[in-house]
């Protein structure tokens, strides 16, 4: 059984020092969910933005 994540919920995030940032879509995996990125960041913290009103590119 997966463990249960909590969301934090605010209108606003300010984050300094950040080295870039990645647009991408939230897939399907078994009974969950995953967004991938480049394994060079394996490791580190990342942070998952969800927009309300989600922009199309």
């Amino acid at each position: 059984m997966g463990k249960i994540v909590l969301m934090t919920s605010v209108t606003e995030l300010k984050i300094k020092n950040i080295s870039g940032f990645y647009i991408r879509e939230v897939t399907h995996f078994g009974t969950g969910a995953k967004v991938s990125c480049p394994k060079e960041h394996l490791g580190k913290t990342v942070y998952l933005v969800i927009l309300n009103n989600d922009p199309k590119r």
